[in-house]
């Protein structure tokens, strides 16, 4: 079970990083991200380490920064609060650009900072060489549960059915003056995406009937591959 055709996050290449087999990939990325995790918080030198590694692999992939860095963009998150945790953590004060900010909050901020980093630019480096189906394959022959599989392999199937869907709910959207970016259009916004949750959950279930009235008892016909 797998994506028909390439994911938009796969590099296509032909590197030494893309001829791995995905499940000694995965198993890679979580043991780094272990060792990542366990490093103590003001262990700079050993990120530097960390980080070093995962540039070298980065290199070895042939996978260019430009392509992965604009989808780091899923990192804003953690990087908001990491920002906010020196002024909102308790404990001795000290002074960043004549700035009085909490001692604790800024070595756990730098920390988040720096390990989400390295998370992040890990993940997109296996999604990058990994083919979606491959990635499933993997993960069916590490004895992830079926069940997990499945849902995955039809998570990244669908997932560009409800982007292009999402998509022309915006067009239309927009074609009737609305603005999505203003506040004053959010609450036409929040219906159209519950719209969008609604229609997707009817999918859900059509795509499951459709399944069952074939035969489907939990688990999907293996014939040498995750379908």
């Amino acid at each position: 079970m797998g994506a028909g055709h390439g994911h938009r996050l796969h590099f296509h290449g032909h590197s030494p990083v893309h001829r791995a087999p995905a499940h000694l990939k995965v198993l890679a990325l979580l043991g780094f991200m272990l060792v990542v995790v366990a490093t103590p918080r003001q262990a700079y030198p050993v990120f530097a380490l960390w980080a070093a590694v995962l540039l070298g692999v980065v290199v070895l992939s042939r996978v260019p920064l430009r392509y992965l860095l604009p989808r780091m963009v899923v990192e804003v998150p953690f990087v908001v609060f990491a920002v906010l945790m020196p002024f909102i953590a308790h404990g001795p004060q000290t002074e960043v650009l004549g700035v009085s900010v909490s001692e604790p909050g800024l070595v756990a901020g730098v920390a988040l900072l720096i390990k989400g980093t390295i998370g992040v630019l890990a993940s997109l480096t296996l999604a990058a060489t990994t083919e979606p189906q491959d990635l499933l394959r993997g993960l069916h022959r590490l004895r992830t549960p079926d069940l997990v599989v499945q849902i995955m392999g039809f998570m990244i199937r669908y997932l560009d059915v409800v982007t292009a869907e999402l998509g022309r709910m915006m067009t239309a959207l927009r074609s009737r003056g609305c603005d999505p970016r203003s506040p004053r259009h959010w609450p036409v916004l929040a219906r159209s995406l519950g719209a969008l949750f609604i229609r997707s959950y009817e999918r859900g279930e059509r795509v499951h009937l459709a399944m069952l009235s074939r035969g489907y008892d939990g688990r999907l016909p293996q014939s040498g591959d995750v379908r």
